[in-house]
């Protein structure tokens, strides 16, 4: 979910080597009543980690694109430590490896989310787990009635799987709270402490041959990068591929209140949310709609947008066009100059329906059909059915995971948001795009994979296919693929199934 370096940090100690912290063991649904307890709390407990439990191993077995696989699954923490050997956070994780299979060739996937302040819960029961959280076909927004099911589109179909959460979401607990600020919630900061969990737990568990893959949503796309970059320079590791789902590749691009560029990439997935609202999208003519939309947006759009505002008849031409396209409705967008900006609650609001920045088709009865202001205006995905997925994980981790816990799983920590520095070095913004380059110029095997979703105003399609069109080296070494949905377009049954497959396909080459 969406929206330079420093010294290294120290060697870390995996929770499972304390001697305080043995991990348990489970086999079946026969020994669960003989699971380790979490360890017992206190009314004077005053550090949170103390109410983490030990390190926990189980073993399962399941179908994963049409093949039975036995594997083994093991939640826990992993502590980062400063120069000093200081503690400074305790690192969630859940792997699930496959049983019997040669370490040497078996691909590993780091996962992590974005935000910043997410945790992958998303993308762990929304899209590569071994179980998913199904919500209701006739309801896709039904959040209080999603139920967890096996997952046949799990990733581990084609590799193990490694779900990190960062400091401060999930149960990731930074040791100082006064100290985290400065410590992770900041662009460079925080992907060497996703490099460093991420070498510790493949040195500790015997996977630094491994082929190695890094997969991360929306602030995820950005931080893949990051640590891609600081897994090189900081651990000497060099992944052999990204996978970003509806990236944030340039945080510059996705600015719709100031960049022209920006508001240029978005029209097009509202136009072809327009189209699907209407049924008239269809597998047959997707792409034929995406690429006139694109071509749209870059060519006489954007240049309207850059030249001398339209007046008279060009204004009136201008604006039926538009309206046209997107179905919006035409008083709106010429109230809006024809720069649409998603966030506000007259462009989402409609016929008594207020429409999602995460899936422009999905809706919700309007609260405030009258107007309001739009940062109190609610998203019918942000704030609604996916919030499911936080007590969705506290439930597995607990009945499958054998992880329990008393403290409550930070799906999505907005004060960790709020504190986010996006600088790097002197740059007010971060730009990643540069480091992206120099990556596929110094790692000539290096493979990239964007998925992105028709109707995501928040990371539209058309921003990453306009950032992959102007990379100069590696670009045939870069794949885009667009599914039908939203920002979390896994969400949708038909195109977990499409991802996964395409993944699969990507990560066994």
């Amino acid at each position: 979910m969406a929206l330079a370096p420093l010294a290294g940090l120290a060697p870390v100690t995996p929770a499972h080597a304390r001697a305080d912290s043995p991990a348990t063991e489970t086999t079946g649904a026969a020994e669960k009543s003989a699971r380790q307890a979490p360890k017992p709390a206190t009314d004077t407990a005053t550090d949170p980690a103390s109410l983490l439990p030990a390190d926990a191993l189980t073993h399962h077995s399941g179908t994963f694109a049409s093949r039975k696989i036995a594997y083994t699954a093991k939640a826990g923490t992993l502590i980062l430590r400063d120069e000093t050997g200081k503690p400074t956070a305790h690192i969630f994780y859940t792997a699930y490896t496959q049983d019997g299979a040669p370490a040497a060739h078996r691909p590993v996937a780091y996962f992590f989310n974005g935000g910043p302040g997410a945790a992958t819960a998303y993308l762990h029961l929304g899209a590569a787990g071994p179980s998913v959280l199904a919500f209701p076909s006739g309801n896709p927004a039904d959040g209080a009635n999603a139920k967890l099911a096996p997952n046949p589109d799990s990733w581990l179909a084609a590799a193990d799987l490694v779900f990190l959460d960062a400091p401060g979401t999930g149960w990731s607990i930074p040791t100082d709270p006064q100290k985290a600020k400065d410590q992770f919630y900041g662009v460079t900061q925080d992907a060497k402490a996703f490099a460093k969990a991420i070498q510790l737990w493949a040195s500790t568990n015997g996977r630094l041959e491994s082929p190695r893959y890094l997969v991360g949503e929306s602030y995820g796309g950005l931080r893949a990068i990051e640590v891609a970059n600081a897994l090189a320079e900081d651990q000497n590791i060099l992944v052999n591929g990204l996978v970003m789902i509806s990236p944030a590749l340039d945080m510059t691009l996705l600015d719709t209140a100031n960049d022209l560029l920006a508001q240029a990439f978005v029209l097009p997935s509202f136009e072809l949310a327009g189209l699907a609202l209407q049924h008239k999208l269809t597998p047959e003519n997707a792409t034929a709609h995406q690429e006139d939309a694109y071509s749209y947006a870059l060519g006489p759009y954007l240049s309207t947008l850059v030249g001398r505002e339209p007046t008279a008849d060009a204004a009136s031409d201008f604006y039926d066009d538009i309206a046209a396209r997107t179905g919006l409705p035409r008083d709106v967008i010429v109230r809006e100059r024809g720069r649409l900006q998603p966030v506000a609650h007259d462009v989402r609001s409609r016929d008594g329906r207020l429409y999602s920045l995460y899936d422009a088709t999905l809706s919700i009865a309007d609260p405030f059909p009258e107007g309001v202001d739009n940062a109190a205006s609610p998203d019918a995905v942000l704030d609604g059915f996916t919030r499911a997925y936080g007590s969705a994980m506290q439930d597995y981790a607990a009945t499958e995971l054998n992880f329990r816990t008393e403290l409550s799983y930070a799906l999505l920590n907005m004060k960790v948001n709020a504190a986010w520095d996006y600088r790097e070095g002197d740059n007010p913004i971060v730009r990643p795009i540069p480091t992206l380059r120099r990556l596929l110029a110094l790692n000539p095997t290096l493979r990239v994979f964007i998925a992105n979703g028709y109707y995501d105003l928040v990371c539209p399609y058309a921003s990453s296919r306009w950032v992959v069109e102007h990379i100069p080296v590696g670009r045939n070494r870069i794949g885009l693929h667009v599914y039908p949905g939203g920002h979390m377009l896994y969400t949708r049954a038909d195109s977990r199934t499409a991802l996964a497959q395409d993944v699969k396909a990507f990560l066994t080459p």
